[in-house]
């Protein structure tokens, strides 16, 4: 074979294409080739878990990508960051580990997708996990996906636990058995106070292996085809373009902002759209770069007194001296922390059958991230509908490739999700006036204790609320004769042979909680099919 022929292309080196890269290339059989836009991980601040605060925003480890003004958010335009290096976004992400409710899965079988439920789904959690208490009936061990306790504790989020409990949202250990509700501190993927990205678990390892390669600083333009028939992808890098040849299979895994752009430069989209942007249609798929979905973060800011948080620590140098010293000598301290160290899951109200809103809750405090900590102590109690109703969009905003997507998420556009916003607020207001955090003194600095009607709150809420960065479902799963599908159930592209994407972009729904090990799973049960039907 030549250098530019494989068996399977994967494009996108993120969290979805790391694992591709190595399950597929395992046995030795078949070539491999994962083409990523970004660089390697050669940079200090991807592996120690602070490092996020200097990785987004930063044209090294991020795509620079934003949204279109928002009007639920009235008018404003919000950074959208999305990892552009080996490992992807969970190289720049927060760390946290969380799978979901059983009824997200639950709910995919339900529409159609067997296979997809989270007696189906559990065992393939477990099979690349390496939890830090080792195998039991919810975990395992052993596996690729290190899953560790957190290395730093603040008074502040102790005492928040305790309030939680005394407003009706009890303890909890640990977030990943099927029901996350209650209050506790996240697990992360970290190992021994470093960052572990997909790429660390994943990656390094299949690149040992000679039938692997890994080609960086290449820019996905488009799959060729004979027909309908997926043939391989166009790329472009600094020599110029060229195109690699895929022998069995293509699979896109540039993620949900990515992979829609990948597939309506290659001809799949709504047929009127990518006329417009002179494309030739290979299949109308009017599905590709809809129904997208993220969670919404609102983030309430309460000064305290009495009690120390990072916003002060940080300013003493002789403190930060102390941080710098306790992790290089000790893995641990507030250079381990992920940006949210705790959680909180509970019901907005009595109507919801599960807990819908997931509170990041964190000793410090700052307008927007890139911007300095405030110079008072004081905590976020950050909190976000876990199934927005709300449904956006991302599109191609010319055939050009340098072009920046159409994203359009429409936050808070349904009306259900304006009025939990104002339920959320409320809550955080509720469990910081219990009375264990009353010694503190808390005082809402942000939006304002003088906001108490729901017009008021709701108008607020799109004042301080940002992204998460939970991206999902624009190339979403679908049974045969749902027409806005873009995918099946095996996650091939429907309409078309020899094209699957696998990325976050295929949830239908979104998972009620953080994204990014559900997306591993995804790849992981990707994998085992793509195997099985290349027998």
């Amino acid at each position: 074979m030549t250098d530019n022929v494989f068996d399977f292309i994967v494009a996108g080196a993120g969290s979805a294409g790391c694992v591709l890269a190595n399950r597929l290339s395992a046995d030795g059989r078949y070539r491999v080739a994962v083409v990523e836009a970004g660089s390697r991980d050669n940079w200090i601040w991807f592996h120690i878990p602070v490092g996020y605060l200097f990785a987004i925003g930063n044209p090294r480890a991020d795509w620079m990508f934003s949204t279109e003004a928002e009007l639920g958010l009235n008018g404003r335009v919000l950074a959208y960051p999305r990892g552009r290096v080996i490992g992807g976004s969970s190289a720049i992400n927060a760390m946290i580990y969380m799978r979901g409710q059983r009824g997200d899965y639950d709910g995919w079988r339900d529409m159609g997708l067997p296979g997809w439920g989270w007696d189906d789904v559990l065992p393939v959690f477990k099979k690349h996990e390496d939890h830090y208490l080792g195998a039991s009936e919810f975990h395992g061990a052993g596996g690729e996906w290190r899953v560790d306790r957190p290395r730093t504790r603040w008074e502040i989020l102790d005492s928040f636990i305790e309030a939680a409990a005394q407003s009706g949202i009890p303890r909890t250990d640990d977030f990943n058995r099927g029901d996350n509700e209650g209050c506790g501190y996240f697990q992360v993927n970290q190992k021994n106070g470093r960052r572990w990205s997909a790429a660390r678990g994943f990656l390094r390892p299949a690149l040992k292996r000679p039938n692997v390669t890994l080609i960086t600083g290449a820019t996905i333009d488009r799959v060729t085809f004979e027909g309908k028939r997926a043939t391989g992808l166009v790329i472009r890098d600094e020599g110029g373009e060229r195109t690699l040849t895929a022998r069995r299979e293509v699979i896109l895994s540039a993620g949900a902002v990515g992979s829609p752009l990948v597939l309506e430069r290659s001809g799949i989209g709504d047929a009127d759209r990518l006329r417009r942007i002179g494309v030739e249609v290979v299949a109308h798929r009017p599905g590709v770069g809809e129904n997208l979905q993220d969670h919404l973060q609102i983030r309430p800011v309460f000064k305290v007194s009495g009690v120390p948080t990072l916003n002060t620590e940080y300013r003493s140098l002789w403190k930060r001296m102390r941080m710098g010293i306790d992790y290089a000598l000790f893995r641990r301290g507030p250079l381990t922390m992920a940006p949210s160290q705790l959680g909180a899951f509970t019901r907005s109200s009595p109507g919801y059958a599960t807990p819908n809103l997931q509170f990041h809750v964190q000793p410090l405090s700052l307008d927007k991230f890139g911007e300095d900590m405030h110079p008072f102590n004081a905590f976020t109690v950050s909190v976000c509908n876990l199934r927005p109703a709300s449904r956006g969009s991302v599109h191609c905003r010319s055939r050009t490739l340098d072009d920046k997507p159409v994203i359009a998420p429409n936050y808070l556009k349904a009306e259900e999700d304006r009025r939990v916003a104002v339920e959320a607020i409320r809550w955080a207001r509720r469990v910081t006036a219990a009375p264990a955090l009353a010694r503190y003194s808390p005082e809402e600095y942000r939006p304002g204790a003088h906001l108490v009607e729901d017009a008021e709150l709701a108008k607020v809420a799109g004042d301080i609320s940002t992204t998460i960065f939970h991206p999902v479902g624009t190339a979403r799963m679908g049974p045969a004769g749902d027409p806005l599908a873009v995918t099946d159930a095996r996650l091939r592209v429907q309409g078309v042979e020899g094209l699957r994407v696998v990325d976050a972009s295929v949830m239908p729904t979104i998972t009620s909680g953080n994204t990014n090990s559900p997306t591993i799973m995804i790849a992981e049960k990707a994998s085992a099919m793509i195997l099985e039907d290349a027998r």
